[in-house]
């Protein structure tokens, strides 16, 4: 039984016993959607190798396991990785930017919420027709199946944080030390000296950073005690959010320009605007302040909170 499933047990006990009964134990925890686009500067005529890498790449994180625990198929986490080839300057070498996303239910909906939203721009490996994928924990083999196994454990660890406050903690350890293991091979992406904040290395750092400790705890309240409880209470709810802003606000003043914070706001905007479009004012001007302050270049998006 996961953690989602135990979290959920408190408001849904039918659908518990639902899952209960349909659990195996091969089930996995991903349901990922793998799309590789190729860029029109991208000279070849041998296509075929990128439909081979798409259904690699889909069997390597579906069929996979991330936790020791077990999901039921309604379990799953939906995400989605798109890949785009934007060069390939040598058979087999590729270099591509990737949109990473994943999404969690809100219980007694059928809405789903966007809870990562991430665009890598830099990755490049190796890649032949029928390349097996292999990974160890504790080594690094390639930068194909480093990349596709730090993102799993992102994925799965925010997921987990949204379901029981810090719970993420286990697998955004095990993205750390799939960063450590990748500094000797010189790839780009995984360096802490490359001049950009937005990159895997930094994602991880703000993953197992103590001082922002109070923006993985938003995630669970934004979501566990905000989202979840929507639907029978929103004016509630809307505080308990206005709370979570508080709190990314407080490790935005600790750490700024975090790129955890940033990715909350490139997953939320659009759902903030929605939800702080309606009810109390005091609430909504105080939300509208927050996020324009950690998120400004979506200030226009905000003004719809306080235009009523």
């Amino acid at each position: 039984m996961t953690l989602r499933s135990i979290s959920s047990n408190i408001y849904k006990l039918a659908f518990l016993f639902l899952s209960l009964t349909s659990i195996t134990t091969q089930a996995q925890e991903l349901n990922c959607n793998v799309i590789v686009n190729v860029g029109p500067q991208v000279e070849t005529t041998e296509r075929r190798v990128f439909k081979d890498m798409e259904t690699a790449f889909f069997q390597f994180l579906n069929n996979r396991r991330w936790t020791n625990d077990v999901f039921a198929n309604e379990e799953k986490i939906n995400c989605n990785l798109i890949i785009t080839i934007e060069s390939r300057p040598a058979v087999g070498n590729f270099t591509a930017s990737v949109q990473i996303q994943s999404s969690r239910p809100v219980f007694n909906s059928d809405y789903e919420s966007l809870l990562f939203n991430f665009a890598d721009r830099d990755w490049s490996f190796e890649y032949t027709e029928s390349q097996p994928l292999e990974f160890n924990d504790n080594s690094f083999t390639n930068n194909i199946t480093s990349m596709l196994a730090f993102y799993a454990y992102v994925i799965v660890g925010l997921d987990y944080d949204s379901f029981e406050k810090l719970g993420g903690s286990p697998y955004f350890e095990k993205a750390q030390l799939t960063v450590n293991n990748t500094q000797q091979a010189n790839r780009p992406g995984w360096s802490q000296f490359e001049g950009n904040f937005r990159n895997r290395f930094w994602l991880s750092e703000n993953l197992n950073s103590q001082q922002l400790i109070p923006a993985r705890e938003a995630l669970y309240d934004y979501h566990r005690m905000a989202l979840d409880l929507f639907n029978n209470d929103p004016e509630s709810a809307r505080r308990k959010i206005l709370d979570a802003l508080k709190g990314l606000q407080q490790a935005h003043r600790r750490k700024p320009n975090s790129i955890l914070i940033i990715a909350f706001f490139d997953a939320k905007n659009d759902e903030l605007a929605s939800m702080f479009s309606q009810g109390n004012v005091q609430v909504r001007r105080e939300a509208y302040e927050i996020a324009k302050e950690l998120d400004p270049s979506n200030t226009a998006k905000y003004e719809a909170i306080i235009r009523n």
